[in-house]
């Protein structure tokens, strides 16, 4: 190739390189060189959202970002969500409240509402519809995507406070390994009796 540039980009957990012209999208790298077909384009002019990724963590429209800019970058597409078998909660919580119909929305929806869910982990309604605003959908009227974004949040909610649980748990076991049964009970390790 003529002219191109070689780039080192992470892909969903993977580094790669490949050699791009210069004016390559980054949306057209995603899918025809890397194969990753979920991130869709739809209006090319970043209004629809149907294109979004997370650069570096934060939401970035494909459609309008250069390849070459995602230079030492890390990228997340909806591929990178979870499996058929193991669904990442907002995908589980947008099949749940039927937040989908056609399907083209979808993509940048998720990765809008990931993006928005790491920065505001228990957002309201009005956050969420704000979040969500830059993404277009012709179908849903936007009603059960909000539903969805909610449900997820609140799932994430309780499956943190149920690992901070267990991890509680285990602390207090360790404690009672290192340091007898008296330690785990909150006592100074005098089990009362004269010294021997």
């Amino acid at each position: 190739m003529s002219g191109g540039r070689t780039i080192h980009v992470t892909v969903n957990g993977t580094r790669f390189e490949r050699e791009v012209e210069p004016r390559r999208l980054l949306a057209d790298f995603l899918r025809e060189d890397l194969g990753l077909t979920g991130t869709h384009v739809g209006c090319e002019h970043g209004v629809c959202g149907a294109c979004t990724v997370l650069l570096d963590g934060d939401s970035a429209r494909s459609c309008l970002t250069l390849a070459v800019q995602a230079d030492g970058a890390e990228v997340e597409t909806v591929e990178g969500l979870g499996t058929m078998d193991s669904l990442h909660p907002l995908q589980r919580a947008f099949r749940e409240h039927h937040a989908l119909q056609c399907g083209f929305c979808t993509p940048g929806m998720l990765m809008t509402a990931l993006d928005l869910l790491r920065k505001h982990p228990s957002p309201s309604e009005a956050e969420i519809r704000d979040g969500l605003s830059g993404n277009l959908c012709r179908c849903t009227g936007y009603e059960h995507i909000v539903r969805a974004v909610r449900a997820a949040a609140a799932a994430q909610a309780t499956a943190a406070q149920a690992t901070a649980a267990t991890s509680e748990r285990e602390a207090g076991g360790a404690a009672a390994r290192r340091h007898g049964p008296a330690a785990a009970a909150g006592g100074d390790g005098d089990a009362g009796g004269e010294p021997a």
